[in-house]
């Protein structure tokens, strides 16, 4: 099944614009109000209880004995992989269970440790997946009270589950199966909670995941065509965070009074125990300050010695609810002055509770914050509200809507595929990236993607974030160009019909007329390419001495002649350029860290 979407009419030019991709349909969702309910439901206890229950109990259980509860809840469910590995006729899976149980209840003290290791593998069998194997598709989506997204096959397959653990039967052991599953729960919940906080809508990025990692079908890992150095090192960036899994639980989240909406802005930071100095981090498109990019820099540069502090990026959810005096982000200038007024804020309350802790001042911006970063830079006055000591910019765009035209064009890479095969190849690709997230253990040289499916994958994230830009900012101020109703309960009619507008729409025919109605003479696009295109500041960017410079030489969001134009700008030390490493593909590798590190020097010795 597909996701029906119309091809946009341009307004501006009364011209259809050109075939779009039509994205595989998720598991049905009928019941999207209720399942919505139930998820506001479970977000509240994940919040207020579960996580902070949670933190207590990990300060307690330290973590060997967590995993060692785990051992032992697995090995108890024996009995149910057994039966259900010989359901499936997966007798050499039976075996290896059986062996299994026996070596880890024997060996490891009744299965609190597992002395089978990978030796001998797992045939983790279950009822659902047992049911997908004789062919049962599931019809519809549910989100069950605290157990989280099912379907209508895996919520009977985890009942059956439930009946075939032995423990069940056996009051009151039968109890420790609730504890089990805490055990399990109490090292991830704190995720879980970052991500109910950072995505504008969380339930749906569940759904699409319930609906690809589901066991009907395997992934087929062969490449079926060429692959991109830029696309595929951008997609590890998926794999930078943080190296502690507690050090988010440290920082202390708070809330700013924003004057000009009158509305509070949440932030979160650390605080060194000793005098240092602050680094303000601004993160790229839509990313909120607990995502995991920000998280990663914001760990490694404390760890260094500096204070920090995240806010979300304009076109974040949060940060267009409370601080943007705009209905909808786009427009650099009063993106790039709400947020400095936002940190100015920040920055005053923070020195209020911490008098003679906060020295110098940085702000360090990644992809889209980091671009915002570079135009406050180039357009310092006399008096800011907020004076940086240094900015420093990660693989920033230079020419805002050609970098936003390459997400567009990654988006349609598909349309490259024969149309017959085109939604198979598309299925195939979201059931590769959740095994992946799924088992990260899955060998690197069968878990490429070709270059269609890197390019598609990293547009897809992007068309994710404008889904929420738009449905956010036509929330706030309706221009009547969608036609579904924008409801919070049942939105996947809107969200169908908003992902047909690309990112060049949302200018044309978002962006544009509003911020006529502001009283802004935009005459058209060329005139937001010159506001957004940093050549436009060339020489203020020269003579700001506190920019530094950290990027990738094939990072896709750089035209042609963007890099000697860096390169001409920003001599040594201030630029520094690797060969590698795509869109923010490298954080997570030693020598790009140490380059960010190192473009913060300077400011332990300033007041």
């Amino acid at each position: 099944m597909l996701m029906a979407v119309s091809a946009p009419v341009h307004a501006e030019t009364n011209t259809v614009a050109a075939p779009s991709v039509n994205l595989p349909e998720p598991i049905p969702d009928p019941a999207e109000p209720v399942n919505r309910a139930i998820w506001s439901v479970n977000k509240g206890l994940i919040k207020g209880v579960v996580s902070p229950v949670s933190k207590g109990y990990r300060m307690v259980v330290i973590k060997p004995a967590r995993v060692s509860i785990s051992h032992f809840g697995y090995n108890v469910k024996y009995p149910g992989r057994l039966l259900n590995n010989l359901l499936e006729a997966d007798f050499p899976g039976a075996g290896n269970e059986t062996i299994r149980f026996l070596c880890n209840t024997l060996g490891g003290v009744g299965g609190l440790f597992d002395v089978t290791g990978n030796e001998i593998p797992k045939s983790d069998a279950n009822f659902a997946k047992t049911f997908a194997q004789w062919g049962w598709k599931p019809d519809c989506f549910l989100m069950l009270p605290l157990l989280g997204p099912s379907s209508d096959r895996d919520a009977l397959g985890t009942a059956a589950d439930a009946a075939a653990n032995p423990i069940t039967y056996f009051t009151p052991y039968s109890y420790s199966s609730y504890g089990f599953a805490f055990n399990d729960l109490s090292d991830s919940v704190d995720r879980y909670k970052r991500l109910s906080e950072s995505e504008s809508d969380p339930y749906s990025i569940m759904r699409l995941a319930q609906s690809f990692s589901n066991p009907d079908r395997k992934p087929t890992w062969p490449l079926s065509g060429p692959t991109d150095e830029a696309t595929l090192e951008t997609l590890q960036a998926a794999a930078f965070g943080v190296k502690d899994p507690e050090f988010p639980g440290r920082g202390k989240t708070r809330s700013v009074l924003i004057p000009a909406t009158g509305k509070s802005l949440k932030y979160t930071y650390w605080v060194q125990s000793r005098p240092a100095p602050i680094v303000y981090i601004l993160p790229g498109l839509g990313a909120h300050r607990l995502s995991d990019n920000t998280l990663g820099l914001a760990e490694l540069i404390y760890r260094d010695g500096y204070s920090v502090a995240c806010i979300s990026n304009p076109y974040n959810y949060e940060f267009m609810a409370s601080a943007s005096t705009a209905a909808m982000p786009a427009y650099t200038p009063t993106d790039a002055r709400d947020a400095q007024n936002a940190l100015s804020e920040i920055d005053r309350q923070l020195r209020g509770r911490y008098p003679g802790r906060l020295g110098a001042k940085a702000l360090l911006g990644y992809s889209m914050g980091a671009f915002q970063a570079l135009y406050l830079a180039a357009t310092e006055t006399a008096k800011p509200p907020i004076q940086f000591d240094r900015y420093v910019s990660i693989n920033a765009p230079v020419r805002l809507l050609y970098g936003v035209s390459k997400l567009d064009e990654f988006y349609q890479a598909p349309l490259a595929w024969p149309e017959n095969d085109r939604t198979n190849r598309l299925e195939n690709t979201f059931r590769k990236l959740f095994a992946l997230r799924d088992n990260p253990m899955i060998q690197s040289d069968s878990a490429r993607f070709d270059a269609v499916e890197s390019k598609f994958l990293i547009g897809l994230m992007f068309r994710l974030t404008l889904r929420d830009v738009i449905y956010n900012s036509q929330q706030r101020t309706n221009l009547g160009l969608i036609k579904q109703p924008l409801r919070q309960a049942r939105r996947e009619a809107v969200y169908q019909e908003i992902m047909r507008y690309s990112y060049n729409d949302y200018f044309d025919q978002f962006v544009l007329p509003y911020y006529r109605t502001k009283g802004l003479v935009l005459k058209g696009r060329e005139t937001m390419e010159k506001i957004s295109d940093l050549h436009t500041y060339t020489d203020k960017l020269k003579a700001n001495r506190n920019i530094r410079i950290v990027t990738n030489q094939n990072d896709f969001l750089l035209a042609d002649g963007d890099l000697d134009w860096l390169r001409s700008t920003f001599k040594a030390p201030a630029l520094t350029i690797f060969e590698h490493g795509g869109h923010l593909g490298n954080l997570a590798q030693p020598a790009p860290q140490k380059a960010i590190l190192a473009a913060l020097d300077g400011l332990k010795k300033r007041p």
